[in-house]
């Protein structure tokens, strides 16, 4: 069993609650990053930070990366300055710039000014891109081979300058100048001809980032051409380094939480979970809760307009829940399928009008079946002296028939629409969580059904 596996969560908790803090340092800094950072997080705040205080410089800079973010943020502030400076500037150049983000721009303006030479200029040159931008989050370490050596120098090259590199999978061939001019897979070059130029060796077709494209593109490109690194370019074409696939599974999982937050009705959390302090928690859900509950106001006051309706035949209010809450429920689900076809680019805003002809009859004919089981629900109770519904109760059964059917049918429009609306308008679709879709499906909902049992029963209850 190698070392990588030997570390677990609770041989570590096990060692640091007997106090044996020196055995747990070299646990971890003998261990793998991911499997140290995986047994480090199972531990306590308490004993984490502990911990992590007697961690080498080194040692901590490898794990760190590893670690969410806004905990690398509280631990890192717990070493000296000078240590986390060491610390910092042991980083890969991409997660560095990733834990950068998360600090006050005073504090990591004067961290970097502190940093070697080398690792100023490059995370300088990162700063200079927008936070969603691809250039901002490149590693420098890769191979780079001139386009005038032979696959015996490329090898040569590689065992000589390869240790320590991102990848080696893959190569670049880059020009005099900087452009770059092709990527080659290692195996390419090892069964080529030893004297045979790399210019002469066939390979995929080149596929690059710009700089300039957001993290959802990249990973876009990712996804279509199934690489596990990507070269990023500038507008001149010059290599400025590669994307990898771990970069962008971070950026799949942090979008993908982000998305789920929003659905569910609330701001994004800037933290785990169990970081985020008491009232933070408090403002990030209660905004949407009290926007979602003025909207269910109007609730109370459609009822209200339909007093008399309601007085006269009580036996309607009965269906009130189940009414509104299949609208509500068939919202979300288009909602909820639009948003993921919108993310996944199965659709986009040109096909609003194919979606929503498609969920007009979808719509129409789930709330036809739904209403259909509430039909003979309501029948055979009567017939089986289970509930009864008055004397007038087909027209009854009726009347949920068909206010289903204009109910769900509107919550189907209504909830695959929206996403589209708020993409056209420059928002995030997931802003259309469930919650707000069953708000908006609840007014209109009881605005339908009312209406329908007007028409309906107006000549036996009315």
């Amino acid at each position: 069993m190698n070392k990588a596996q030997e570390v677990q969560t609770p041989a570590l908790e096990i060692l640091v609650g007997a106090g044996k803090w020196t055995e747990a340092v070299s646990t971890l800094e003998t261990s793998h990053p991911t499997d140290a950072a995986a047994a480090f997080s199972g531990l306590s705040q308490r004993h984490q930070r502990s911990l992590f205080k007697l961690l080498s410089p080194t040692a901590a800079s490898t794990i760190l990366p590893y670690l969410p973010y806004y905990d690398q943020y509280v631990l890192l502030h717990l070493r000296p300055r000078d240590e986390m400076l060491q610390i910092i500037n042991a980083m890969e150049p991409d997660d560095r710039m990733r834990l950068l983000d998360e600090l006050p721009e005073a504090t990591w303006r004067r961290l970097v000014d502190e940093l070697s030479t080398t690792e100023r200029a490059i995370t300088e040159r990162f700063a200079g891109y927008e936070p969603n931008q691809a250039g901002r989050y490149v590693t420098p370490e890769y191979i780079s081979l001139h386009s005038g050596m032979t696959a015996r120098e490329a090898l040569a090259e590689i065992r000589s300058n390869g240790s320590g590199k991102e990848t080696l999978n893959l190569v670049y061939v880059v020009g005099a100048d900087g452009t770059l001019q092709d990527e080659l897979k290692l195996s390419s070059l090892v069964m080529a001809d030893p004297e045979k130029p790399l210019s002469e060796i066939s390979d995929d077709v080149l596929v690059t980032v710009k700089d300039s494209d957001t993290l959802e593109d990249a990973q876009a490109l990712f996804e279509k051409y199934d690489r596990v690194a990507l070269p990023v370019v500038d507008p001149s074409q010059k290599m400025l380094g590669i994307l990898t696939f771990d970069d962008v599974m971070d950026i799949a999982r942090i979008a993908a939480t982000r998305d789920m937050q929003k659905f569910g009705g609330m701001e994004e959390l800037d933290a785990p979970y169990l970081s985020v302090r008491f009232f933070g928690m408090l403002r990030k859900r209660g905004g949407w809760l009290a926007l979602l509950f003025l909207g269910e106001m109007l609730t109370a006051t459609a009822m209200s307009h339909f007093e008399d309706e309601i007085a006269k035949a009580v036996v309607l209010a009965l269906f009130v829940p189940l009414i509104i809450s299949s609208g509500g429920n068939s919202g979300s689900q288009a909602t909820s399928l639009l948003i993921r076809s919108l993310a996944l680019s199965e659709v986009t805003l040109r096909d609003w009008w194919k979606v929503c002809v498609r969920e007009i009859f979808l719509g129409f004919s789930l709330g036809a079946f739904l209403g259909a089981i509430g039909f003979v629900r309501i029948v055979l109770w009567q017939w089986w002296h289970l509930t009864n519904y008055g004397q007038h109760y087909l027209l009854v059964a009726a009347t949920v028939w068909l206010s289903l059917i204009g109910v769900v049918g509107f919550g189907t429009i209504a909830g695959s629409m929206l996403p589209f609306i708020l993409r056209r308008c420059g928002a995030d679709p997931a802003t259309s969580s469930a919650p707000l879709v069953a708000t908006l499906v609840d007014v209109t909902g009881l605005i339908i059904y009312f209406t329908i049992a007007r028409i309906v029963l107006h000549n036996a209850l009315f």
